[in-house]
């Protein structure tokens, strides 16, 4: 994937923002579901990371995110919730990659998010280890969740600051997503076409 210029940076920074406001909801909401013990203990240690991410871009962007007062709408069963959760932390995955390249000060950030992306990862192999219909529904959410990709990556690459590298990063963006979710079996290649 290509270098971003500085130029870059507060797009880079604006959207994390947004992404830990949405991440950090999703995982507070993601708590009142009917979710494995020792998830809900690692939910627990990933929303404090999250609002402690939250509150440094607020921070440094001299802004605050907007405040939800109704959790979003995650999944009701653990294997799509997952999916949800993993979805979304290797989407972040990538723009921490983007963004330490042009701030190396914030590699806590990408420590993180490889942190969450791995534990995601081993949960869905263990569910689709187990087979039946728990793997059934996550390679069904799977689906559908990719199909949505595409056009939630064109909104996060929608800055003008990002045009020039928008083409360049939506397609390196969409094959490392797609190589996660092949390498956990959630989906084969030829079933991912571009992720429309």
């Amino acid at each position: 994937m290509t270098l971003l210029p500085l130029s870059c940076e507060r797009a880079l920074l604006e959207r994390f923002l947004k992404a830990e406001a949405m991440a950090l909801w999703s995982v507070r909401a993601a708590q009142l579901k009917n979710v494995p013990p020792h998830v809900l203990t690692f939910l627990h240690r990933h929303e404090a990371e999250e609002y402690a991410h939250l509150k440094q871009f607020e921070s440094m962007l001299g802004t605050t995110s907007s405040g939800k007062q109704i959790p979003p709408r995650v999944p009701q069963q653990w294997e799509s919730l997952a999916v949800h959760l993993f979805g979304y932390e290797t989407l972040g995955l990538e723009f921490a990659k983007l963004l330490v390249a042009i701030r190396p000060d914030l590699s806590s950030i990408l420590e993180d998010e490889e942190g969450h992306v791995s534990f995601f990862e081993r949960e869905l192999q263990r569910v689709l280890a187990g087979g039946g219909g728990a793997a059934e529904g996550a390679r069904a959410s799977a689906g559908a969740w990719w199909k949505k990709l595409s056009r939630t990556l064109g909104r996060y690459l929608g800055d003008a600051s990002l045009a020039a590298h928008r083409e360049e990063l939506h397609r390196a963006i969409l094959a490392a997503i797609e190589s996660r979710f092949v390498k956990v079996g959630l989906l084969l290649r030829q079933q991912l076409g571009d992720g429309e």
